[in-house]
């Protein structure tokens, strides 16, 4: 069985790699020292900073594990090396949206990378599935629960995402 590969682009792997560097050498000793500071005060059936210091070391050690299995499994993929006329991942797609006679722009990015408000959207998100593989003037009919949108692909580009 192959393992699972998850697409992210440089920008969003450095962000993962610098994340779990946080929580190693930072965000985790801090805690290591929160959780012996609480241990010196007494009983610990009743030490409330004991018990959030814990949590919080479940949480880090989750995200910990989080961030090193998505790391492992990173398919790195450049935008500005993708040679495509196309929208495939890593595209910047200018669309002229039908209804409302607007242009919109985005950037189809890893899940771990999306963020709606500066038109980062994840591969898997239903607008993106619509436009992949559509070229300039393909018309992309994305079904949303609030109803049917039909765009038009006016610019398809492959360019760094920060």
């Amino acid at each position: 069985m192959t393992e699972q590969k998850i697409p992210m682009t440089p920008a969003g792997y450095s962000r993962l790699r610098a994340e779990l560097k946080q929580i190693k050498e930072v965000d985790r000793p801090e805690n290591v020292r929160d959780i012996e500071t609480a241990l010196g005060h007494g009983d610990l059936r009743e030490n409330a900073e004991y018990h959030a210091a814990k949590e919080r070391q479940a949480q880090l050690d989750a995200r910990m594990r989080y961030l090193e299995s998505r790391i492992g499994m990173a398919q790195v993929i450049d935008p500005e090396t993708v040679k495509e006329d196309k929208v495939t991942f890593g595209a910047t797609v200018t669309m002229h949206d039908v209804e409302n006679d607007q242009k919109v722009v985005y950037r189809i990015v890893g899940e771990d990378e999306s963020d709606a408000d500066k038109g980062k959207i994840s591969l898997g998100a239903p607008i993106a599935r619509a436009m992949l593989g559509k070229r300039v003037g393909d018309e992309v009919l994305v079904k949303l629960p609030k109803g049917d949108r039909e765009y038009e692909v006016v610019r398809v580009e492959y360019k760094a995402i920060s």
